[in-house]
């Protein structure tokens, strides 16, 4: 079976990316193309963090509404949350509504703040983990192993090897687009002029 099917516009994408409307946008545009920006990777390891266990088809559709829920992913902000924002958040419909996860974004965004006092930035931290190469298609890899330990280590929470390795080939740690599809040489070019903060 091949790793490409044609999109609507005949051209080859990868399979998942075709396989709902939804997908194509952020599969063209975002995925596996290089991210520095702090809060733009924060949301995104948060995010998966709420995918475990879901569809990322269900998380895209409610991105807008996490964005809102959770101060547009203001680590600063999200951390000064407390338990009237948990429930408040239990409440919320346009969200996941699971209390372990919504607690783990507040407490990752206090040990956010605790890592960007120590590294820098979360950018500076992640790209460190920039694997050299990547297995095609793989569900984990050895540096989102060694990245998600880490985290875990550092008090991070809902930060597994495979949440980890989703958010590298999202943020363009590794460029996963697979060889036929149309968008990976473009993410390739980009990944090569990216300069790792």
């Amino acid at each position: 079976m091949s790793d490409t099917v044609d999109g609507p516009d005949g051209r080859p994408r990868c399979r998942w990316a075709v396989s709902t409307p939804e997908y194509l946008a952020y599969h063209d545009s975002e995925w596996g193309f290089p991210v520095a920006d702090d809060r733009r990777l924060f949301e995104k390891l948060c995010l998966e963090g709420f995918q475990s266990g879901l569809s990322w088809r269900t998380i895209l559709a409610k991105r807008e509404n996490f964005r809102s829920a959770f101060a547009d992913f203001d680590y600063d902000k999200v951390a000064k949350f407390g338990e009237a924002d948990v429930a408040r958040l239990l409440q919320d419909a346009g969200i996941v509504r699971h209390r372990g996860k919504i607690e783990a974004v507040i407490n990752n965004a206090r040990r956010m703040q605790e890592l960007v006092e120590k590294e820098g930035s979360l950018a500076a931290y992640v790209w460190r983990f920039e694997p050299s190469s990547s297995e095609h298609g793989a569900a984990t890899s050895p540096a989102s192993v060694a990245m998600s330990k880490d985290l875990k280590k550092r008090g991070w929470a809902f930060v597994g090897p495979t949440t980890v390795h989703a958010f590298m080939q999202a943020m363009g740690l590794i460029n996963d687009h697979a060889s036929g599809c149309v968008i990976h040489d473009r993410a390739a070019a980009v990944r090569g002029a990216f300069t790792a903060p």
